[in-house]
């Protein structure tokens, strides 16, 4: 499957999987019009040609005692690409932030954290974020509320 693009079948096996992501095999097939064996040699090559990149629960941060978000957008002083990487990675463990995107323009960089508690964020903002090495400036914006949240991807088979 590496080289080629996906069918109409591949396209609904990856939209049947992104809404229910511990979906049986048997049910799948049944879903897309394949017997079991052909489609789960279908999602083996999707997930070989890196379109399938995993299957993951979706949970509820407030219920697990995460109920602070804040967006966070990092500039640094050098965007040489070993800096960049070095922030990337730096991001990469901390465990409040849960996204680090790249950006083009004024910010660098725009991180999604998550936290227990403004003084938890805060913390972490004064004490790991901002002191990085090679961050020049951090802007914060507290989400106060989420309108939509859909990490899907949009799929028309």
């Amino acid at each position: 499957m590496p080289g080629r693009r996906i069918d109409a079948t591949d396209r609904r096996i990856l939209a049947e999987l992104q809404a229910q992501g511990d979906l049986p095999n048997a049910e799948l097939a049944r879903r897309v019009g394949l017997s079991p064996a052909p489609c789960l040699r279908r999602v083996r090559a999707l997930e070989q040609a890196g379109y399938l990149r995993g299957c993951h629960a979706v949970l509820d941060p407030e219920r697990l005692g995460y109920g602070v978000q804040v967006f966070a957008q990092v500039r640094l002083i050098s965007q040489a690409e070993a800096d960049l990487r070095a922030f990337e990675a730096r991001a990469a463990g901390w465990p409040m932030v849960r996204e680090c995107h790249m950006l083009n323009g004024e910010t660098d960089f725009l991180l999604r954290c998550v936290a227990p508690d403004l003084p938890s964020f805060q913390r972490f903002l004064t004490e790991s974020l901002t002191p990085a090495p090679n961050v020049a400036s951090v802007r914060t914006s507290l989400v106060i509320r989420s309108a939509k949240v859909e990490p899907l991807v949009p799929i028309e088979a």
